[in-house]
């Protein structure tokens, strides 16, 4: 079997030519032979910079079409992709361009103006992300601003036919990106990723997802700097002649909306914070009320309500979904029973960074609820306990997908792999006999209890985010007492007029029913109320480390 990424990329350009491939929010939309434009073009302008097959090219930028461009064009021309959240601080920025050892940056204006030059002295061009037009050149005969475009046309007259692009031959085990983790000098891990987990990933999406082609549309809502958003809703779409609509601004639910009543789209990739918004906000309130209770106790009436609750969200989401994909975090169970019960057909799936990021997924007619799917082809998965059915361990896995180490970092390298070559994920679970994958949270953040008990700080919480005006939560060890750190919903407190002071007291009596459910050494000793969200990652994550 050919594992060649670029392969696959460069037939589907040549066969979709002249099809939609990118459209930005209000904006213009590009074809597939656009794309083979911006790679001649990103071609003849590094080749004048001086950059040779191998080296590293920066783009940092919100979600645009010339983000996307850039992307493969910097792989097709044989160099090393280093996407950089375009949250990440000025400093995180400088400090990621410089620790990759990048050569090229392709930015954002309003992100370039905030960028010091003199501290990148490495780089030897800089253009702008979604034009090419010059913004710094170390040679100053490059330091025109229309550059690429009068290289385009010395080279090929302005007509560019699909044997004039010379893709480059990459092989499995080349490094192809370099993704980071974090943007901190003390956090910061490059992930390389190598060309056959790029392949993996599209090669097993565009066989388990059905019918992705020209005729099927995709809005893609998660920062392309991220492998989960990256892989699912450019790069799998882009090698199956899909049409991709780019969410340039911030992704708001008005526009999320807005968007999927345009483009009906076939499959949606969400994080789960999206999803359970929806749900709570929307569908929840209903459900409580007198009537829907005593309706939905009648078997035969409570499959028509969840009929109409599934039509609208179905209506609300498109109208043309096969299914939605959950990742990037735990999903609640409340929300996630409350799915399976109507049968909507959304999935869980199970990746990571370091496997680009899939590892494990069901389709949504054969998943599981509770797990995260099984293994996907060409990967493998174990769990390092003496009993992986039933003793808690760490994931552990292998196969195609897994990376070649983290960039400069040796011993981070050596740390992350066992002796027999699996990669640690860091996560603990569980398999059953038929191999689903049940998470049970993360190795670093379990609590080990009084008596030697493992507890997961992950489980605690989504039962406290199922409490009334409980938006978020992260659940804490100390002075060996477990601490509830609770984000009311403050959007519920304003409409039904209710202050802090109310909530407080609401919430202390549902902690300590709460507390009557639970274990004893995992009760909750007491909460604190956080009036300002949680801190969290482009994924929508927690950043737990500043809440310890």
């Amino acid at each position: 079997m050919d594992q060649s990424f670029l392969k696959v990329i460069s037939n589907s350009i040549k066969k979709n030519w002249k099809n939609p491939a990118l459209s930005n929010y209000q904006g213009e939309t590009y074809t597939y032979g656009d794309i083979a434009e911006r790679i001649e073009k990103v071609r003849l302008t590094l080749e004048a910079a001086n950059l040779k097959k191998g080296d590293k090219v920066a783009l940092v930028g919100r979600n645009s079409a010339g983000w996307a461009m850039n992307f493969i064009a910097i792989l097709a021309n044989g160099y090393v992709a280093v996407p950089i959240l375009h949250e990440f601080k000025p400093t995180s920025i400088h400090h990621i361009i410089n620790h990759s050892d990048s050569k090229a940056l392709f930015v954002s204006g309003s992100i370039w103006e905030n960028l010091d030059i003199s501290e990148l002295e490495k780089l030897n061009i800089v253009m702008l992300i979604d034009n090419i037009d010059i913004l710094y050149a170390k040679k100053k005969k490059l330091d025109r601003i229309h550059l690429a475009d009068e290289l385009f046309i010395k080279e090929h007259s302005y007509i560019l036919r699909f044997q004039d692009i010379k893709f480059h031959s990459d092989k499995p085990d080349e490094l192809a990106m370099i993704s980071y983790t974090s943007g901190t000098s003390g956090f910061s891990k490059g992930v390389m990723i190598p060309y056959r987990a790029l392949w993996g990933n599209v090669y097993w999406a565009t066989t388990v997802i059905p019918e992705l082609g020209p005729d099927k549309q995709v809005v893609s809502v998660l920062p392309m700097a991220h492998m989960y958003g990256l892989s699912f809703e450019i790069l799998t779409e882009l090698a199956s002649g899909v049409h991709i609509h780019l969410l340039t601004k911030t992704p708001s639910p008005r526009i999320i909306t807005e968007m999927f009543a345009k483009c009906h789209p076939w499959i949606i990739i969400l994080v789960p914070l999206v999803l359970e918004k929806i749900v709570r906000k929307n569908i929840f309130p209903k459900l409580q009320s007198t009537k829907f209770k005593i309706l939905t106790k009648v078997p035969l009436v409570r499959d028509k309500i969840y009929k109409v609750i599934r039509d609208q969200l179905y209506k609300a989401l498109g109208g043309n979904l096969y299914e939605v994909i959950i990742g990037g975090a735990a999903f609640s169970k409340d929300v996630e029973s409350f799915m399976k019960q109507i049968h909507f057909p959304y999935t869980v799936g199970y990746g990571m960074t370091e496997c680009a990021p899939i590892i494990a997924y069901a389709p949504w007619d054969s998943f599981k609820k509770g797990s995260v799917g099984k293994a996907v082809e060409h990967m493998q998965i174990r769990i390092d306990s003496s009993n992986p059915y039933k003793e808690v361990g760490e994931i552990q896995v292998k196969g195609i997908n897994t990376m070649l180490g983290y960039y400069h970092n040796e011993q981070a390298t050596k740390d992350s792999f066992t002796e027999d070559g699996w990669l640690k994920t860091g996560d603990l679970g569980v398999l059953d006999r038929e191999g689903y994958l049940y998470i049970r949270g993360r190795s670093k953040n379990m609590i080990l209890g009084p008596n030697g008990q493992n507890i997961y700080p992950e489980e605690i919480e989504d039962q406290v985010n199922g409490l009334p005006f409980v938006a978020e939560s992260i659940v804490v060890e100390r002075d060996n007492k477990l601490v509830a750190l609770i984000h009311p919903d403050v959007e519920k407190m304003d409409a039904q007029n209710i202050s802090f002071t109310e909530v407080r007291h609401n919430i202390q009596i549902s902690i300590t029913q709460l507390n009557q459910e639970l274990p004893a050494y995992s009760k909750l000793s007491s909460f604190q109320i956080y009036e300002d969200e949680f801190e969290k990652t482009p994924k929508r994550s927690i950043k737990r480390y500043l809440y310890k």
